[in-house]
């Protein structure tokens, strides 16, 4: 599949292109996008929410459903959710994916950083 990139306009394909698709999917809050409302993630809205059990399975859940609704080109194997130091010693949110291309079977492997407001 062919797209174009978010940050270049230019066109992007492949797992380039899988990438950028699994971040919009993940941080676009459900009810946000114009003309398809039911796109998106539950994520964003779970990100401030309080770091215990329920909301970590709920963040799972989120995202495995989301990935398997909105992106066909994946197949889902793994998520892990951490907290990852930058440079200046604050923690930011990352979501670890992996699994395979259902094209291809090829690996996959991303990360995603989140903030409140969806990708950082």
């Amino acid at each position: 599949m062919i797209g174009m990139n978010a940050s270049t306009g230019r066109a992007t394909a492949g797992l380039a292109h899988l990438y950028q698709s699994i971040g919009k999917i993940l941080t676009t809050p459900i009810g946000t996008r114009i003309a398809r409302r039911d796109f998106g993630s539950e994520l964003p809205e779970l990100v401030d929410a309080p770091n215990n059990g329920a909301t970590r399975v709920r963040l799972y859940a989120a995202i495995a459903t989301a990935l398997m609704q909105w992106e066909p080109r994946l197949r889902l194997t793994r998520v892990q959710l951490s907290t990852e130091l930058t440079d200046t010693g604050a923690g930011v949110q990352v979501v670890d994916i992996e699994g395979t291309t259902t094209e291809t079977g090829e690996p996959v492997s991303t990360r995603v950083p989140l903030t409140n407001g969806g990708a950082a």
